[in-house]
């Protein structure tokens, strides 16, 4: 087992971006830009095509999660307009938590099995990948954790616990033990940010 820089920079920085996501802080999207750039690398080297080109996809979805949290929750109205200037920003606030909308179940469910079985086709047919099942199925998992993660879902943190309890074991097989100790962690921190994103969903709703 050969240690590596990209393995432990890029840990240090997935540490920083979950803890971010488990406070819902907006600046996981800067930190995961600079974590995700350097996977790029750190997963090519490894041989781990799936996740390397899942990078980009990530790379364009912080840019995506920057632009969506930050946009207003909620419109003003005309009443609010009269308001103070501190109960208009009150009524500005950022993206709120919500459920995963049950009419996009099936679509994303379709999507993700359709992802999976084409790249795994990929990585048999034009790659010398020893772990194209694995490899693939994370890859596919991650297209909608992302995106619900995005769009501020609070049932993001349920996918990513099956991910990332697959990916740990992926990657403790291709010798990156940084990051696979780090994903192990994640699963910890996704059942406690689960359970804290659903009281912070309840206490917004409280407050509207």
């Amino acid at each position: 087992m050969t240690f590596s820089w990209l393995d432990l920079l890029t840990t240090i920085l997935g540490l920083a971006y979950i803890i971010l996501e488990y406070r819902a802080s907006i600046w996981l999207w800067a930190v995961g830009f600079a974590m995700q750039s350097l996977g790029i690398v750190l997963y090519y080297e490894k041989g781990l095509y799936a996740d390397c080109g899942m990078e980009f996809y990530y790379l364009a979805m912080t840019v995506y999660g920057w632009w969506n949290w930050a946009r207003r929750g909620k419109r003003g109205t005309r009443n609010e307009e009269r308001e103070t200037r501190n109960e208009e920003r009150e009524a500005r606030s950022e993206l709120p938590i919500r459920h995963f909308p049950l009419r996009l179940a099936l679509l994303w469910t379709a999507i993700t099995l359709t992802a999976w079985a084409t790249i795994y086709y990929f990585l048999v047919t034009f790659t010398d990948s020893r772990v194209p099942v694995a490899d693939s199925f994370t890859t596919a998992l991650s297209f909608v954790g992302i995106w619900a993660l995005a769009r501020k879902y609070l049932e993001q943190w349920l996918i990513w616990i099956v991910v990332d309890i697959v990916t740990c074991g992926l990657y403790f097989y291709k010798e990156i033990p940084f990051k696979a100790s780090l994903y192990g962690l994640y699963v910890v921190i996704a059942i406690a940010g689960y359970h804290k994103w659903r009281k912070m969903m309840k206490n917004e709703e409280k407050s509207r």
